[in-house]
C-alpha cells in the first residue's frame, strides 16, 4: 500500500488521507492460522510535524479462523487503532527503512498489527450442539481440568 508523500513533504497539503479496502490472497496467509482475510477497511491519515511523519489509522475487518473445538471456519471481527510516528512503527516491526522520501509502503505496519489481533482461541457459535460424551470419552472443559488430579503425581508430593 504505497502512499505518496511528496505534496506533504513540500507543505502543499496538511495531511494525506487514507481510505482503502484490502484483500489478502491465500499465499499471504500461508504461515498464519487465518483461513481468509478479505475486505479489510483501512482509513486514516499521515501528517507531518517538523521532521516526523505521524500515522493515524483505524483498521477493521473480519478474519476467518478455525474453531478451537471443531475446526470449522469461524468469523472473528476486529478493529485496530494505530497512532504513532512512522519511524517508531517501522522499528517496532523490525522493518528496515533508510529514510522516508517521496513515498512509503505502510502495508508491513498494517499486516503486523493484523497478526497481533489473531486471538489464541476462537469457538464457533454452533458448538452447543456438539456431542460432548461418547463411548469411553468425555469432553473436559478448562475448569474441569483444574479439578482432575493424577493420583500418581499426587504420590510424588509426599516425597518432598
Amino acid at each position: 500500500m504505497e502512499i505518496d508523500l511528496l505534496k506533504l513533504k513540500n507543505d502543499l497539503i496538511d495531511q494525506v488521507d487514507i481510505d482503502e479496502t484490502l484483500s489478502f490472497q491465500k499465499e499471504d496467509l500461508k504461515n498464519t492460522t487465518i483461513l481468509e482475510l478479505k475486505n479489510v477497511h483501512v482509513r486514516g491519515m499521515i501528517t507531518r510535524s517538523t521532521d516526523h511523519y505521524n500515522l493515524s489509522l483505524i483498521i477493521d475487518g473480519v478474519m476467518i479462523l478455525p474453531c478451537a473445538l471443531t475446526l470449522k471456519p469461524t468469523s472473528h471481527a476486529f478493529t485496530i487503532s494505530i497512532e504513532d510516528d512512522l519511524l517508531t512503527l517501522f522499528k517496532e516491526i523490525d522493518e528496515n527503512i533508510k529514510k522516508i522520501e517521496n513515498s512509503i509502503d505502510i502495508l508491513p505496519i498494517i499486516w503486523e498489527n493484523i497478526l497481533m489481533e489473531i486471538p489464541i482461541k476462537v469457538v464457533n457459535d454452533d458448538v452447543s450442539s456438539m456431542k460432548i460424551e461418547g463411548d469411553g470419552w468425555k469432553f473436559i472443559t478448562d475448569e474441569e481440568t483444574k479439578e482432575v488430579v493424577n493420583s500418581e503425581f499426587e504420590k510424588l508430593k509426599d516425597l518432598f
